[in-house]
């Protein structure tokens, strides 16, 4: 049941249809995907698409994603609907021609983070962060999958940010909240309060103020939250726009059905609200930093001790096509950073990263064994490694790292693919093929016997 002190607030909310809401939330949630364009190009069976965003589409029914191996390959990602809008946002505000630095600050579970890896383009920088250590390992898992070259993933608290002044263009605070905007979910509905929602807010405000250090003079800062709490929304950026020196960016919403502006003193936020949309509860504001911030000066760093050796080069040349000088060797493993040297050295010597970029290969006992991270990554050379294609039980197999027999593989590494699509190496040593699918990431469950109608059907002709 809804609680009845969220029902008497929303009825003093006068741009909230109430009553439409509440009959909202009596339905199930929409199911959305957002389809990763670099590895799959298909557009699901009977779908429709989301009005905001360019490769989001609603499917039918809700699918098992985890008995799909295209979801554990990275060519699509399940992300709420509404949250897509952020590409619309970015569109309107932000030219990425130019080099930008971009932090999303609360980037777990990975789909805002893979959604701005794909608009900000290869030659930006985006740093995810998460908080809590098993959230920002599930982020650098779905970053790895995405196959982007583009992101690091950091665990760091908001107040660490504040040591790199001035840094970026521009920050996302999709901000922890009290998630009315989530009340088709049991959990969401248990856990709510009108206690949790005051403390939701203050929180939200020491997050704001801590990271407002690291967003330089005229860059944006995207606020949202899930949920209706007009004290953890349009308030908290009233609040902050009298602490600090800024300005309100208005979007123009004509174009999208259903969206609802917010004016709360001069304050503009944008409103998602079941009943008039088709998605979760969502709410967004911009705004633009207008008062004057120093910048950290990056200094040119010694890099020899992390330059790889000649014959790393030559191996990672002929596996990949990243540039030599994003290549750094850490102890036996080699890597391609997201960004230039510089840039890496400046953020390893102030944050905790988890992910700094691909990882190649290690090194041992003389010998090149690749890294999963380069299976999945865009910059995998398709010729490195002979290919092997299985179907959907083998598939299924291989992600519970079970045992293969692929009688055509070649002696040595191996890719493994389904429709094409990498999933993942293995390695043929002669009188067995080794299954190298990352232990922690494996299948858990029982596999029930599986046909198409267990997963997302797709348009046989290419459609994006």
């Amino acid at each position: 049941m809804v609680p009845e002190e969220f029902i008497k607030r929303i009825h003093t909310q006068k741009y909230i249809d109430t009553e439409a809401l509440l009959h909202a939330l009596e339905e199930p949630s929409p199911v959305s995907i957002r389809i990763n364009q670099s590895k799959w190009n298909r557009k699901p069976l009977y779908s429709e698409p989301v009005p905001w965003c360019n490769n989001g589409y609603y499917l039918d029914n809700r699918p098992s994603f985890t008995l799909d191996p295209l979801f554990h390959s990275g060519c699509y990602y399940p992300q709420e609907a509404s949250g897509m809008f952020l590409e619309q946002i970015l569109k309107l505000t932000a030219d990425f021609s130019e080099n930008y630095r971009v932090l999303d600050l609360c980037g777990a579970p990975g789909g805002k983070s893979t959604h701005l890896s794909d608009l900000i383009g290869p030659d930006n920088l985006l740093v995810a962060n998460e908080t809590i250590r098993l959230r920002a390992s599930i982020l650098a898992e779905t970053i790895t999958k995405w196959g982007s070259t583009n992101t690091i993933v950091t665990q760091n608290d908001p107040a660490v940010f504040g040591r790199l002044s001035g840094y970026f263009d521009i920050i996302i605070v999709d901000a922890p909240c009290s998630g009315e905007g989530m009340f088709r979910s049991d959990t969401a509905l248990k856990e709510w309060s009108v206690e949790n929602t005051l403390h939701c807010a203050e929180r939200q405000k020491r997050i704001l103020m801590d990271v407002w250090p690291a967003l330089k003079e005229n860059g944006l800062m995207i606020y949202s939250t899930c949920t209706f709490n007009p004290g953890e929304n349009e308030e908290n950026i009233k609040w902050l726009i009298g602490k600090q020196k800024a300005d309100i960016v208005r979007i123009n919403i004509d174009e999208f059905k259903g969206i609802k502006e917010i004016d709360y003193q001069g304050i503009y936020g944008y409103g998602f609200y079941p009943g008039k949309v088709r998605g979760e509860g969502f709410f967004l504001s911009v705004i633009r930093k207008t008062g004057k911030q120093e910048k950290n000066h990056i200094r040119s760093q010694r890099k020899n001790e992390l330059k790889p050796a000649k014959e790393d080069f030559t191996v990672a040349d002929s596996w990949t096509r990243f540039s030599r000088e994003r290549l750094l060797k850490w102890g036996t493993e080699l890597f391609a950073v997201s960004c230039n040297m510089d840039d890496y050295l400046h953020l390893y010597q102030n944050l905790k990263i988890l992910k700094a970029g691909t990882k190649i290969f290690a090194v041992k006992n003389d010998k090149y064994l690749p890294s999963h991270e380069l299976a999945l990554s865009l910059r995998l050379k398709p010729e490195a490694f002979p290919g092997n294609e299985i179907n959907l039980p083998e598939a299924l197999a291989y992600l519970k790292r079970d045992n293969l027999i692929l009688k055509n593989a070649i002696k040595g590494w191996n890719i493994v693919t389904y429709k094409g699509v990498c999933l993942g190496f293995v390695n043929n040593i002669g009188n067995r093929v080794n299954n190298y699918f990352p232990i922690e990431w494996r299948i858990r469950m029982d596999i029930p016997k599986v046909g198409s109608e267990n997963i997302i059907n797709w348009e046989n002709a290419n459609k994006l």
